[in-house]
C-alpha cells in the first residue's frame, strides 16, 4: 500500500452499483424484511476475524460488564485503518491493517513498545486524537484506574505522556470520552465520563464518580497543560459523552448519556460550555426535559438536513431518537423522542424466540449500502446473565428506507450472531468504498465483518457510488474536529460531522464515508472549525479525496496494492 496524491483531473471512472435491487419490508418493523418492497441493497457482511488474524476478546468480572471498546485510526501513514482493542483483564491488543484494496481483510498483531504490562490491562476503551498537532495520531486509553494519554510516534509506536501533559489519569472507572477544540485554542478540551464510584460507602448504588473536563491551561508551546481539570457534578454514571453543536451556534455543548441503574434520580445531561467560564448544566427551566434511561451509547446525525442533529441513544429496552422539538429555540434544548415513528426502537431481538428486552451498547450511523440514506448499527448483548433481558440478542442493522424510516436487516446482512457485543466501529477496512464492521465481544472473539456488497445468484457486486473525505485544517486541530461536511449530488444534500466521542468506549479518526447512490460526481463544501465555509469542491465519485483549508483543489488518494 502506497500513499500518494494527485490533483483533480477529468478522467472517466468506472461506476459501481448503479443498478439498485429490490429488498423488503414487513408489517412488524422488528422482523426481517420479506423479498420485495424497498429499492435498496442489503450488504452481505462476511465474518473474517480469525482468517484475518484477529483473535481477541474482552474479559473480566462485573467491573468489565461495561466497556470493551475499539479505536480505529491510521498509525503508520498508509491511510488504512488500524485497530486498538480493549481487553479488560486481558491485555489490550493492537492490530496493523495489511489488507489489500478490495481483498480479504488481513491484520498483523504488534506489541506496544513503551507501555508496561500494567498499562495494557484493565483497559475499557480507546479514542484516537491528535492532541499535539503533529504528524502522528495519539490515543486516549480509558481504564479501570489510571487513564492514559499515549503520544503517537513513528511506525505505530506510542509513549505514555501523562507526566509531560501534567495529566492526572485518576483512579476512576472511566467509560466515556470526547474532545473538541474550543474557540482560539490550539489544544483540545477533553471530557472523561466516569461510571460507579467504587470507593464510596454503599457502592454501587447511588455512587457515581464525577465526570472530568480537562481544558488546556496554555495557549502556547508544543504540548498542552492539563494540570487543572474540573469535576462535572452532579454525575449520574456516564457511559457515553459527545461534544455537539445542538443549536448551530458554533459553540459545542457536552451531551452525557447516563445509566439510571445506579443513580435513581439521575437523567441524561447537556452542559453549556463557554470560553473562560465553568460549564453549566441545562436545567428544566431552560427547556431541558428530564430523560431517564439505561443510557449506553450516543450517535449523532442530521437525518433531515435541517442543520440540527438528531441523537440515537442506546439503552436496555427502547433505543431513543432525540430530535429538537419544533417549538424549541436556539436557547432552549427541548427534545422529543422520534424512535417509534422512525421504526428504530430496536426494543427486542428481531430474530429467534427470545422476546425479552434488548440491551444496546455501541451506536453508530453509517451508510453501509451507499444509497445516500444513513443506516444505524447497534451492538447488542446481555450485560452478563440478566434474566429480565434477552440472552440471544444479535446486533442491529437498521437500514434507512429512503422514506424517513428504518428497517431491520441484521439477519439478512449476516451479523445476527450469538455474541455479546460492546464497542464497535463501522469503517472501510480494505479501501473498496464499502464500509466493514468490527465488534468487540464480551467473553468471545471479536467479530470482523467484511462488506462483500450485494449478494446475487452470480456472486457479489458493489452497491452504489461513494466518496471518502479527509480534512486537513492546518497547524492547529489538524483533523478539523468540529467541522461539518456538506455533500451535494443533484437535489440530494448530505452532511457529516467530524467528531471525537460518542459510541460506547470506541472512537474513530480517518476518512468520512458518504454514499452517493447513482451519482457520478459530487459537490463538497466544508464549514471549518471556527465557522468559515470553504468554496465548492467538485469531485468524481468512487474516490478518496483530501481537502485542505485554504487550498483551491481537492487531492485524490489512490490506494495501491501491497
Amino acid at each position: 500500500m502506497g500513499v500518494h496524491f494527485s490533483l483533480r483531473v477529468c478522467v472517466p471512472l468506472l461506476l459501481a452499483g448503479n443498478n439498485l435491487v429490490f429488498a423488503a419490508t414487513a408489517s412488524d418493523p422488528l422482523q426481517e424484511t420479506p423479498a420485495t418492497a424497498f429499492p435498496y441493497d442489503i450488504p452481505h457482511m462476511q465474518e473474517e476475524a480469525v482468517a484475518a488474524g484477529i483473535e481477541h476478546s474482552y474479559r473480566g468480572p462485573w467491573e468489565y460488564f461495561v466497556g470493551g471498546g475499539v479505536a480505529s485510526f491510521d498509525c503508520n501513514a498508509d491511510r488504512m485503518p488500524d485497530l486498538f482493542m480493549a481487553g479488560g483483564v486481558e491485555p489490550a491488543q493492537f492490530f496493523v491493517n495489511e489488507s489489500k484494496k478490495g481483498g480479504p481483510l488481513k491484520f498483523r498483531k504488534i506489541e506496544l513498545p513503551g507501555l508496561s504490562g500494567r498499562d495494557k490491562t484493565r483497559v475499557l476503551g480507546a479514542y484516537p486524537i491528535n492532541f499535539d498537532n503533529d504528524a502522528h495520531t495519539d490515543l486516549v486509553v480509558l481504564r479501570l484506574g489510571e487513564n492514559l494519554i499515549l503520544k503517537g510516534e513513528p511506525d505505530c509506536s506510542f509513549s505514555k505522556a501523562n507526566n509531560e501533559l501534567n495529566f492526572d489519569g485518576g483512579i476512576d472507572w472511566s467509560t466515556a470520552f470526547a474532545a473538541t477544540w474550543e474557540e482560539n485554542s490550539i489544544f483540545p478540551t477533553m471530557a472523561f465520563g466516569n461510571y460507579v464510584d467504587r470507593t464510596a460507602p454503599g457502592s454501587p448504588w447511588g455512587t457515581c464518580a464525577a465526570n472530568i473536563l480537562a481544558r488546556p491551561l496554555n495557549a502556547e508551546g508544543s504540548l498542552p497543560d492539563y494540570s487543572e481539570a474540573l469535576n462535572l457534578e452532579p454525575a449520574h454514571c456516564a457511559l457515553s459523552v459527545l461534544f455537539t453543536d445542538w443549536n448551530k451556534s458554533g459553540q459545542p455543548s457536552l451531551r452525557v448519556t447516563n445509566d439510571r441503574q445506579y443513580y435513581r434520580g439521575g437523567q441524561e445531561q447537556l452542559w453549556r460550555l463557554e470560553a473562560g467560564r465553568p460549564p453549566r448544566q441545562f436545567s428544566s427551566s431552560q427547556g431541558w426535559k428530564p430523560l431517564r434511561i439505561w443510557g449506553m451509547g450516543i450517535a449523532e446525525a442530521d437525518l433531515d438536513q435541517d442543520g440540527l442533529p438528531e441523537y440515537a441513544l442506546s439503552s436496555m429496552g427502547d433505543t431513543m431518537l432525540q430530535t429538537l422539538d419544533p417549538d424549541a429555540d436556539a436557547e432552549r434544548p427541548t427534545y422529543r423522542d422520534a424512535a417509534y415513528e422512525k421504526q428504530m426502537t430496536a426494543h427486542r431481538p428481531y430474530t429467534g424466540t427470545d422476546l425479552k428486552p434488548s440491551t444496546g451498547w455501541h451506536t453508530q450511523f453509517a451508510d453501509l449500502n451507499n444509497d445516500t440514506h444513513l443506516d444505524l448499527f447497534i451492538a447488542k448483548g446481555n450485560v452478563e446473565a440478566m434474566p429480565d433481558f434477552a440472552a440471544f440478542d444479535p446486533d442491529n442493522l437498521l437500514m434507512g428506507d429512503g422514506q424517513g424510516k428504518f428497517v431491520e436487516n441484521g439477519a439478512k446482512a449476516g451479523i445476527a450472531l450469538d455474541t455479546r457485543g460492546r464497542g464497535a466501529a463501522v469503517v472501510d477496512l480494505n479501501a473498496d468504498g464499502m464500509q466493514d464492521l468490527v465488534v468487540v465481544n464480551r467473553e468471545a472473539n471479536a467479530s470482523l465483518f467484511r462488506n462483500m456488497g450485494a449478494q446475487t445468484e452470480w456472486g457479489h457486486r458493489p452497491m452504489g457510488n461513494w466518496l471518502a473525505i479527509e480534512l486537513r485544517n492546518g497547524k492547529t486541530n489538524v483533523n478539523a474536529i468540529g467541522a461539518r461536511i456538506s455533500i451535494k449530488t443533484g437535489n440530494v444534500t448530505q452532511s457529516r460531522m467530524v467528531q471525537i466521542g460518542g459510541g460506547h468506549a470506541s472512537g474513530q479518526l480517518g476518512f468520512a464515508h458518504v454514499g452517493l447512490g447513482v451519482a457520478e460526481r459530487a459537490t463538497i463544501r466544508v464549514q471549518w472549525p471556527g465557522g468559515d465555509w470553504s468554496h465548492e469542491y467538485r469531485v468524481f465519485a468512487n474516490n478518496f479525496v483530501q481537502l485542505t483549508k485554504g487550498q483551491p483543489e481537492a487531492l485524490y488518494w489512490y490506494p495501491r496494492e501491497r
